[in-house]
């Protein structure tokens, strides 16, 4: 086994922190889902340290009030707002037309959806599987070139960094049936199917783009209150010991700001430089999960390069791409 890459970060960095020192200028990133939550941070780090971002999300009001806000802290006009609907397939293709064959730096595909109830994408997809890998797969796979090209025009390698959860464990891709077309629904057990697809995911990308300059990564940003959270009643968040019973957060969870660490790390880090296919956590490659350090760690089914195959060959198909 290769030696675990680690960082001089932790759990609690920040992604201010981990991105002081970096001159990104000339670069350029696309950060899905940066209209909230730790998607804002890493959009505003990023931007801080010079790049040009692009904030892909679909709610075009907030995210215009987040590239203004970035833009007026970092006093000059880096980030946009792009429109960028990830469950559907059609809206995933206009934004890729739009952007044409300019080259990127940095795709960090940070959009989510948790725990929501059963729901379908415009093109059938069972909603938290259909956004968060299928639309995001599509993307990925269309702006390929563009992340090809940003390596050759800086002589760096591009980065994709897929974000993954510890609700990876939960479960992994059931091939037979990852729409819930003929089994029972269970909004963790697809939340946990479509985490495991985004790491393995990065598995898959990583392999085919590797040799072209390209890596990808998965990455567990943490437990951090966020919008993410929408459709989790505050009973439910108390019933999983979230919040106590005056509203608290507990002990443990990450601010905002620590919670876009290991994304930005996993987008800058010197450490990474021509390396992928890892899981990431806490700004270090990720240790093995076990049950004695329950809410740490990654499970083999997530980093399965025969299962990363499969998905890859799944997603190839049923998206056209």
């Amino acid at each position: 086994m290769a030696e675990r890459i680690t960082s001089p970060f932790g759990a609690i960095s920040t992604a201010r922190e981990v991105v002081a020192g970096h001159d990104l200028s000339g670069r350029v990133a696309i950060v899905t889902g940066a209209a909230t939550g730790i998607g804002v941070e890493t959009a505003r780090a990023l931007a801080l340290a010079g790049a040009e971002v692009i904030i892909a999300a679909r709610k075009p009001d907030l995210g215009e009030e987040v590239a203004n806000q970035i833009n007026e802290e970092v006093g000059s006009k880096r980030v946009s707002f792009g429109m960028l609907d990830l469950s559907s397939l059609e809206a995933v293709r206009h934004f890729a037309n739009r952007w044409g064959e300019r080259p990127i730096d940095l795709l960090i595909n940070n959009a989510g959806v948790m725990a929501s109830p059963l729901m379908r994408t415009a093109d059938g997809f069972e909603m938290q599987f259909g956004t968060n890998h299928m639309g995001h797969f599509l993307l990925s796979v269309l702006l390929a070139p563009n992340l090809v090209a940003g390596a050759k025009a800086s002589g760096k390698h591009s980065r994709l960094v897929s974000l993954s959860s510890i609700g990876h464990r939960r479960a992994g891709v059931t091939f037979e049936d990852p729409n819930y077309e003929h089994r029972d629904y269970d909004k963790w057990e697809a939340y946990g199917q479509a985490k495991t697809a985004n790491s393995l995911f990065a598995v898959g990308f990583d392999k085919r783009f590797k040799g072209q300059g390209v890596n990808a990564n998965a990455v567990m940003p943490g437990g951090i209150m966020t919008p993410l959270q929408r459709h989790l009643p505050i009973e439910e968040q108390k019933a999983l010991g979230w919040i106590d019973e005056h509203g608290n957060t507990r002990a443990g969870f990450k601010t905002p700001e620590q919670g876009a660490a290991t994304s930005v790390w996993a987008a800058v880090g010197d450490e990474l430089e021509g390396v992928g296919g890892l899981y990431l956590e806490d700004c270090n490659q990720a240790v093995p999960w076990s049950k004695e350090h329950a809410w740490v760690g990654v499970m083999p089914h997530a980093l399965d390069p025969e299962a990363a195959d499969r998905l890859w060959d799944y997603s190839m198909t049923v998206t056209g791409a």
